[in-house]
């Protein structure tokens, strides 16, 4: 019973890890830039398209295929946010959600008229992906699950210090708090900003990766990453990188207790679960604003 309950809570801990990655970009646009990004979880399924085509294709290995395409999603965040996404910046709440609402349904369409209705996984790992580490004779952990969470656990620890201990950092939390202020001391929130979202980019890579990696997918997947990454934000608390990572755990635990008693009630105890605490902690576990 007690090994059971121990596995239970250690295979939550671990999903938990792969939440927080789909939510750590979202977390940074949210909580930091103060923007929600609809089309987030779309996002993610397209960069693991484009490391399956990578993969297939060229026969690479899935992190070699990460590695590349890590500086393209920086510049394509820092490209979207320079040229479409500081269009939609302002007083108007609504329309950074109906451009990438629009930018939600365009890759969903694009990738069901690229690759169809089909659900793939990402290979080229090697063993990783079926390797595990017995801890007692009835708990097993996965090596590739347990390297999401230390996955996970390394970027928000990057990300902190990146936001609290460099210049970058401080110039993206001075645009942050006030846009008109930064400009007028000098710093150009439109390049901060652009910046920002590039490090978004690099986030939804890893994610992508690892998704991929740890779960099928396919063209209409996003939404449901979208959810789940908005569900480990709000928890959390906006602003809160270590929140997320928590309100990610939160879910996972939440969801594998569900599925422990019935595969049905999965997702439904996950979403349960975050109501609850939402309505009994409305800021999050680790607020910041």
């Amino acid at each position: 019973m007690i090994d059971t309950i121990a596995d239970v809570l250690l295979q939550g801990i671990l999903l938990g890890g792969l939440y927080a990655l789909f939510a750590l970009g979202l977390s940074f646009s949210m909580g930091v830039m103060r923007f929600v990004n609809i089309a987030h979880g779309d996002f993610i399924v397209l960069v693991s398209f484009l490391l399956l085509v990578l993969t297939t294709a060229l026969g690479l290995n899935v992190f070699v295929a990460l590695i590349l395409v890590l500086p393209v999603t920086f510049a394509g965040g820092f490209l979207l946010q320079r040229f479409l996404l500081k269009r939609a910046a302002g007083s108007d709440v609504l329309l950074p959600l109906l451009i990438t609402f629009g930018l939600s349904i365009i890759i969903q369409n694009g990738l069901l008229q690229t690759f169809g209705a089909d659900s793939h996984v990402l290979a080229g790992a090697g063993t990783l992906q079926t390797a595990s580490i017995a801890l007692t004779s009835g708990i097993y952990i996965g090596v590739l699950p347990l390297l999401t969470l230390l996955t996970a656990v390394a970027l928000v620890l990057g990300l902190d210090r990146l936001l609290n201990y460099t210049r970058l950092g401080s110039h993206i939390r001075a645009v942050a708090d006030d846009v008109a202020a930064a400009d007028l001391i000098g710093l150009s929130s439109g390049r901060v900003y652009a910046l920002a979202m590039g490090i978004v980019g690099v986030t939804v890579a890893i994610a992508a990766c690892f998704m991929g990696l740890n779960m099928n997918f396919d063209p209409t997947s996003g939404p449901d990453r979208l959810l789940i990454a908005f569900e480990a934000v709000v928890l959390g608390g906006l602003g809160s990188l270590w929140g997320t990572l928590a309100g990610g755990i939160v879910l996972g635990i939440a969801q594998t207790v569900g599925a422990h008693f019935d595969t049905a009630w999965q997702l439904i105890i996950g979403h349960v679960v975050f109501l609850v605490l939402f309505l009994l902690r409305p800021q999050g576990l680790f607020p910041k604003y």
